[in-house]
């Protein structure tokens, strides 16, 4: 039956997997293929946020949402690439029929759409030399090789987690991998996603422990050139069990793939939401030495105290530093529509920090679109 699918989507028309486009100049359809220096990195889940993207940095986007063929049009006026998001269940993975399928079925997607390549985006359990871990490689390269032959120009990308030592117990073959493709995007955040230690609220992503784990990447033999630092756009509210004449903020036992705590015990909350809730908490911003991070302590609406851990404009400046340093790909954020975009001069000049500090050596105007 898959062998029959297979051959039928293999034998698809180059006419049946074409569109008309849809920008108001041809042009701007044909696929982006100039390389850009450096990669600013974007995931935009769906809405109008982009139109207020600082686009003299953003170089991808990699569309999470619903295709909106305004931001394709406009993305290329900017010579930015706007790319798919790439999803397949292990199963369909591992055999060869389905996985071909896919491909292809991805590939027609984006020609009928004029798009400019995939993020594959898996973040799935796999043991190491399973099945699954060589077909996992399998579907990177063959992604890759299909997408480039036959869309010139362009970008086939892989979401990795922060570390490459089998976090979440995700024991992929990374080094393969990023040679297959044209860069591996690196989770820098959920960095609390398997707690070993005490049960307590901790940063998002700790500066050290996440500058180490690109050591590490680049220990295993991976170029790079081919990492793009993420960093996150949100943070975690938890809800203490205990809260220390120090400031400790004991979480609830939240297990997950193995640790016996998580950052599952909190609530992700975007930027824009913080930005609004640090100066009336009871602690006003605070920062921690240690994990370079800022964080802050509030009492809800019950009288229990909060403690909330999040990256800003300060955190996220010195890693970007540590990426020009280390001449990495480049750097992005999950996610571009986590900012307040509202035309309040406060929540504005938050808003353009934000964009700035993934690239603090160079200077640039932010501007909305009409």
């Amino acid at each position: 039956m898959w062998l029959s699918s297979l051959l039928f989507v293999l034998s698809l028309s180059v006419s049946e997997s074409s569109s008309t486009c849809p920008c108001a100049r041809e042009e701007l359809c044909q696929p982006i293929q100039h390389e850009r220096d450096f990669e600013v990195f974007v995931f935009d889940v769906g809405g109008k946020s982009w139109k207020f993207y600082d686009w003299s940095r953003v170089t991808t986007v990699a569309a999470f949402g619903k295709f909106d063929a305004e931001l394709l049009c406009y993305a290329h006026s900017q010579g930015a690439r706007l790319v798919l998001k790439g999803d397949v269940p292990l199963p369909d993975m591992v055999n060869e029929d389905k996985r071909m399928a896919w491909i292809k079925e991805q590939l027609i997607l984006a020609k009928r759409q004029f798009m400019d390549g995939i993020n594959i985006d898996i973040e799935q359990a796999v043991e190491e030399s399973s099945p699954e871990y060589y077909a996992l490689t399998s579907l990177v390269k063959e992604t890759t090789d299909m997408f480039h032959k036959e869309i010139p120009g362009s970008q086939v990308s892989f979401d990795v987690a922060w570390s490459p030592k089998c976090i979440d117990k995700r024991c992929y073959d990374y080094t393969a991998i990023a040679d297959s493709c044209d860069l591996l995007f690196v989770m820098s955040y959920d960095e609390q996603s398997q707690i070993w230690g005490d049960c307590i609220a901790m940063a998002n992503a700790p500066f050290n422990q996440t500058l180490a784990a690109y050591d590490q990447y680049i220990g295993i033999k991976v170029d790079p050139k081919k990492l793009v630092m993420g960093v996150p756009w949100y943070g975690y509210d938890y809800q203490c069990l205990n809260f220390s004449q120090q400031g400790v903020c004991t979480i609830r036992e939240v297990p997950f793939r193995g640790a016996p705590c998580s950052d599952a015990s909190g609530r992700q909350i975007p930027y824009s939401t913080m930005m609004r809730q640090v100066n009336r908490s009871m602690s006003g911003r605070l920062w921690d030495e240690i994990q370079l991070a800022p964080y802050y302590n509030y009492k809800d609406n019950e009288g229990k105290i909060h403690q909330v851990w999040y990256d800003d404009p300060e955190s996220i400046s010195l890693k970007a530093a540590y990426v020009g340093q280390q001449s990495l790909r480049g750097i992005g954020m999950w996610n571009g529509n986590l900012l307040d975009y509202s035309d309040d001069p406060v929540a504005k000049q938050q808003s353009a920090d934000m964009w700035n500090a993934l690239t603090p050596n160079q200077q640039s105007v932010s501007f909305a679109v009409s």
